[in-house]
């Protein structure tokens, strides 16, 4: 039982998983037209979430939230289901299968045997596709791998029914009906206006103001929590962002690369200049994330190390103030 389903890689998974299965089924949309128009972008703090020991942040949409507000905007039916009975969440897998029909899972990275062991940690927020099965072996396309896997019924069902934050209980989704035409040109406004709105929130731990809360965090972590608990935290920080889901400089290459494709569709020059300004600040991201990693691994050049990296932070949110600005006004 194998569906003819062409892999291709991706940036990060559930893009990945979205581009995959509209292009399965006859619609050549990208991966950067998946996040922007589901207003993938976002930063957010959440302290009274552990992840690891140390308190979450995101640098995305919350899990499933990309695809049903992809889905929404461009008129596609999609079937989601979550199950509490590993047996019926097999089941309504292999139905699919045996119809030709690929689905998008989300699974648990720290059991997942493809991936390398750097890579394997608790964080059940992974997503891909399986397109097949042949005795009791499944065949996986995984966004983020160069090519197509295999996980066991046992392996499969292992990290499908991972446990803890985001614990993905079985989910499974896919679509179901589509119109003849995407309607793109209204789906990449409404997808800007709620990025923008969501990045200018007036929220202290959402969007520009979350970033800038967590600078002042890190300023006080070392003395408030010790150095090793506030390393530890930093490095939470440069994990979620450059190695969960691509992360904060990533998304801010997707989303440029979503902005140069909308100023084609939209035939609006202002798009790509701020994909242009958007793809520096991503640069800035990744600086800060190099940064921050000598400070957790104790190679920092620069005794006031933590310091220096706020200093990074509070940049890039004046500098992603004035974007969101812009952008918002540009459409």
């Amino acid at each position: 039982m194998e569906i003819k389903f062409t892999h291709h890689q991706s940036a990060h998974c559930e893009n990945g998983v979205v581009s995959n299965l509209m292009k399965h089924n006859g619609f050549n949309i990208s991966e950067p037209m998946v996040f922007g128009i589901g207003s993938g972008l976002l930063f957010c703090y959440i302290p009274l979430l552990m992840v690891n020991h140390a308190p979450a942040i995101t640098y995305r949409a919350m899990p499933g939230f990309i695809f049903k507000r992809f889905a929404k905007r461009v008129g596609i039916k999609i079937k989601r289901e979550k199950f509490k009975d590993p047996k019926k969440a097999k089941t309504r897998l292999d139905e699919n299968l045996n119809k030709n029909n690929p689905v998008g899972l989300q699974v648990g990275v720290y059991n997942l045997a493809y991936f390398p062991d750097e890579y394997r940690f608790h964080f059940n927020a992974h997503n891909l596709v399986v397109y097949g099965k042949q005795d009791d072996t499944y065949l996986i396309s995984d966004p983020v791998m160069e090519g197509v896997t295999t996980l066991t019924d046992k392996q499969l069902e292992k990290v499908r029914f991972a446990k803890g934050a985001f614990a993905p209980k079985g989910h499974i989704y896919y679509p179901t009906d589509f119109p003849k035409e995407l309607e793109l040109e209204s789906a990449i406004k409404k997808g800007i206006k709620q990025t923008c709105r969501e990045m200018l929130a007036p929220m202290p731990i959402v969007g520009v103001k979350g970033i800038r809360t967590i600078a002042k965090l890190i300023r006080k972590w070392p003395k408030k929590k010790g150095v090793k608990v506030a390393n530890h935290y930093l490095g939470q920080i440069v994990r979620m962002q450059e190695e969960i889901g691509t992360g904060g400089g990533g998304f801010r290459y997707i989303f440029a690369a979503f902005l140069q494709e909308s100023s084609k569709i939209l035939n609006n020059d202002k798009l790509a200049e701020l994909s242009k300004e958007m793809t520096q600040i991503g640069d800035l991201w990744r600086d800060f994330a190099v940064d921050a990693s000598r400070i957790y691994k104790n190679r920092a050049a620069k005794t006031d190390g933590y310091n220096d990296v706020a200093d990074q932070l509070d940049i890039i949110a004046d500098k992603e103030e004035i974007f969101f600005k812009k952008l918002k006004k540009a459409i």
